[in-house]
């Protein structure tokens, strides 16, 4: 057999490390280096030797020498160049299945390692959760997305106050007060000038929550976001709406969740009844909404848009409301499923005056949700031509 070329020489000696390390042996590269060397040193015409190089340069561990050998015979073969194959080295592996729940593990009683190789496997139900229908929720899945609610943040948007802040920028107003008196310490110059500009507040949000019978196993979910909401941000306003309206702020103010929804659940004398979408918001405009709480305000109806009452007065109270808000943002359920139109008589008066129209089945919706009320730019005009004629 002729003398394989450097160039050869080269591609073989790092198939065959690969193939090495492929198999589960590690090996340095300092010991990549030494098998090169001692391959230029021996040559490649006697099979020994290409193999005591090797083994004198890339084993370390006695282990080792098991696995090399198979791999020597399978890459060499009969030929000395070959392609680097596939070498598959079946290892036992013990699979240890493991929840997200309790971290507390139950002890068997025994503290001995088996000796394989193990793999954890872990699974969560989270990410099941995050997209399932709150309507199919069992209880004890309900449970666990209010833990998953109590845990949101629901930031909000902020707005320009007329109380005005200290800056360092040179392009705000001067503040000649401040500035005068800095200007006597250094004899009348000057020498430092102060400016002020704009400060910022939170945006206020008002939450109206539909509590209907037709949104009763959205409700019950939707009422710990609204609680999160509460807890977790200042200048937030809850009302139910359904037959009658209710501010529920004051009872939903508790960090106790189980004790602020009992309390509000106590002040809503309609929960699951009827639905007169266009005449809590009449209610809502006149004593509350235009005299200035929705003024300037984000204004989220979590509603499935069902209404018995007059589309007329439903599209008039809408018409009303987005005139004064920053933001009118309306959370459907029944939005995510499949063929969904809002042909809804409540639904479709009220969706040309929407700014913001979105799911609000699911807890990846909610996330959305969070967003839309963390962006403070002002709404695109053109949602709402874009939803007169859809519907």
């Amino acid at each position: 057999m002729s003398r394989p070329s450097r160039v050869q020489a080269d591609e073989l000696a790092v198939g065959f490390v690969n193939s090495l390390r492929g198999a589960g042996i590690d090996v340095a590269v300092g010991s990549s280096v030494n098998y090169y060397q001692a391959l230029g040193a021996v040559g490649l015409e006697q099979r020994s030797s290409v193999y005591w190089a090797g083994r004198a340069t890339l084993v370390a561990e006695p282990d080792d020498i098991e696995i090399y050998d198979k791999i020597f015979d399978a890459y060499y073969g009969g030929q000395l160049l070959v392609a680097n194959p596939v070498i598959e080295v079946v290892q036992p592996i013990t699979l240890v299945v493991d929840d997200d729940g309790d971290d507390e593990a139950e002890d068997d009683g025994g503290d001995e390692d088996p000796g394989d190789p193990s793999l954890t496997l872990r699974w969560s139900h989270h990410e099941v959760l995050r997209d399932k229908d709150f309507a199919d929720y069992s209880d004890d899945e309900l449970d666990e997305a209010h833990r998953l609610m109590a845990a949101m943040t629901c930031m909000g948007g902020t707005r320009r106050s007329r109380r005005r802040r200290r800056t360092h920028r040179t392009a705000g107003h001067p503040e000649l007060r401040r500035t005068v008196r800095a200007a006597i310490r250094s004899g009348g110059e000057p020498v430092r000038r102060w400016y002020t500009e704009p400060g910022e507040r939170l945006r206020r949000v008002v939450l109206l929550l539909d509590i209907s019978g037709s949104m009763e196993s959205y409700a019950r979910a939707l009422i710990r976001f609204v609680h999160a909401a509460v807890v977790g941000r200042r200048r937030v306003e809850v009302f139910t709406i359904g037959t009658r309206l209710t501010r529920i702020t004051r009872e939903l103010s508790s960090h106790d969740p189980d004790r602020a929804i009992g309390e509000a659940a106590d002040a809503v004398s309609d929960w699951s009844g009827g639905t007169r979408l266009g005449d809590t918001l009449a209610e809502f405009n006149e004593l509350w909404g235009i005299r200035g709480m929705a003024r300037g305000a984000t204004v989220v109806i979590l509603s499935d848009g069902w209404d018995r009452g007059s589309p007329e007065v439903m599209a008039e109270q809408m018409a009303r409301l987005h005139r004064v808000t920053h933001r009118l943002v309306w959370v459907n359920p029944l939005k995510a499923t499949p063929g969904y139109q809002p042909l809804a008589q409540g639904m479709a008066a009220a969706l040309p005056f929407v700014d913001d129209f979105i799911e609000g089945h699911s807890l990846s919706s909610l996330d959305l949700l969070a967003e839309v009320l963390a962006d403070d730019r002002a709404p695109a005009a053109s949602f709402r031509s874009t939803a007169r004629t859809s519907v």
